[in-house]
């Protein structure tokens, strides 16, 4: 009975020092460290070998008593992350948390810091990936080892998964999780990277969070001009470069779409007038940017040889509800070139509809961040970029995408770049934010 007695009131103990809450100190460092060593694990897409990054995160998953599964989706590497965290009520279909562990290649000799060496300079973490995404991922992960340490038993389950191919389309990450271990995850909510906190991206002057409630459709396209090979001193009129040239040109010269669209008619409601920069202009319209050129003869090509063949990539961004098919037959019409075939080299696009802002999710995480910036305004978006959420809200799952930091447009415009970072105070204040939204009930 003593022995009873003192185990009640131990545990009593235990609860209320739960209650107390964390020692953020030390778990904002802890946090910072475990991104310091996942940005230095160099999982560039391709070959998206997300061995080391996966083992980290399993590790450190293990070390809170949360059990990880690794799946291989293929060769070189490429592997899947899930652990699930259960719920009060398991009746309820689960809270996905989706990050991916790829990044993007690097031209080293174009960093001023080393993009693998996550150093900190003037308050700010340098590196491939430490904002798209493995701070969020960071946080996700954080917040789901708080709960499990504190004794804090979330709402329903939360599932959180880390996949390998998200920058090359997902094929071998989220969506491989999708058709092989659906029944592992079947969640109600998704949330993944997507919409920041700023002063200057949005609109001028206020601070404005935004939370992406759908994708930008990302449409892939490769042009090929064939033409007359020849002596580059003596110049012909079937010059495959010029070919090309002339079909970017006429391809990118199209017209605003002439449909209104939803979300975007909504942010401008909620804000007035839009900043005027590369996020809010990719936002309002549809898209192209050329991303790759390739043609010559020979390795280095000759300087002096007219080529026969070059091509070009094209990244398109479409506005959900546009069709994509009605937008390559357009682009082909302004082309009108039989010497210049357009090739789709990205999977059909996903247009999945608006995930709804009339859940108890979508309000958690609002309050949750008016408690750390209660100036916020917060919004519904569209991003410009595609996410794997996108896969989830083909499902019918509610997907919300939330970086929950303070960042300025030029930060922001980092992404993909040769300075990727992020801002160590708001990585911080995100950490908070993800443990409130998660700790909530939803």
């Amino acid at each position: 009975m003593k022995f009873f007695v003192f185990a009640t009131l131990l545990f009593a103990s235990a609860t209320v020092a739960a209650a107390a809450g964390p020692n953020w100190p030390q778990v904002e460092q802890h946090a910072l460290d475990l991104l310091q060593r996942y940005v230095r694990i160099a999982s560039v897409n391709p070959p998206a070998d997300t061995r080391e990054t996966a083992k980290l995160l399993q590790s450190e998953l293990a070390e809170a008593g949360i059990e990880a599964t690794l799946y291989q989706s293929g060769s070189d590497g490429k592997t899947n992350l899930i652990a699930r965290l259960p719920g009060r009520d398991r009746t309820q279909r689960p809270l996905l948390l989706l990050n991916h562990m790829d990044v993007v290649p690097v031209d080293a000799s174009r960093w001023k810091e080393n993009p693998f060496g996550a150093e900190i300079k003037n308050g700010s973490l340098w590196g491939r990936g430490s904002l798209d995404m493995k701070s969020t991922g960071i946080m996700q992960l954080t917040g789901l080892i708080l709960l499990k340490r504190l004794g804090i038993v979330p709402a329903r389950d939360i599932v959180f998964v880390s996949t390998c191919d998200e920058e090359t389309g997902g094929v071998m990450g989220a969506q491989w999780m999708i058709d092989h271990h659906w029944n592992e995850m079947n969640p109600e909510y998704v949330m993944d990277e997507g919409g920041v906190g700023s002063r200057d991206v949005y609109t001028s002057g206020k601070l404005v969070f935004g939370i992406s409630v759908d994708d930008k459709q990302v449409l892939w396209l490769r042009l090929r001009a064939t033409g007359v090979s020849g002596h580059g001193s003596q110049p012909n009129p079937d010059n495959a470069n010029d070919i090309l040239i002339r079909a970017i040109e006429r391809a990118k010269d199209f017209p605003r779409s002439a449909k209104p669209n939803p979300i975007v008619t909504e942010m401008h409601d909620a804000v007035g007038t839009f900043a005027s920069n590369k996020f809010m202009n990719a936002i309002q319209q549809n898209t192209i940017s050329v991303t790759s050129l390739h043609s010559g003869v020979g390795e280095p090509p000759k300087a002096n040889v007219i080529p026969s063949i070059a091509e070009a990539t094209l990244d398109c961004r479409l506005l959900p509800g546009e069709n994509f098919q009605e937008f390559v037959s357009e682009i082909k019409a302004r082309i009108n070139d039989p010497r210049v075939i357009v090739e789709q080299i990205s999977r059909n696009p996903d247009d999945p509809p608006l995930s709804s802002t009339n859940t108890p999710l979508y309000k958690a995480i609002a309050d949750s961040i008016r408690k750390e910036n209660p100036d916020a305004a917060i919004m519904a978006i569209v991003v410009p970029f595609g996410t794997d959420a996108s896969k989830f809200r083909m499902r019918g799952v509610a997907g919300y995408g939330i970086m929950p930091m303070i960042i300025d447009a030029a930060t922001l415009a980092t992404m993909h770049s040769d300075s990727e970072h992020i801002p160590v105070d708001q990585f911080k204040r995100g950490l908070h934010i993800y443990f409130d939204i998660l700790r909530s009930d939803w």
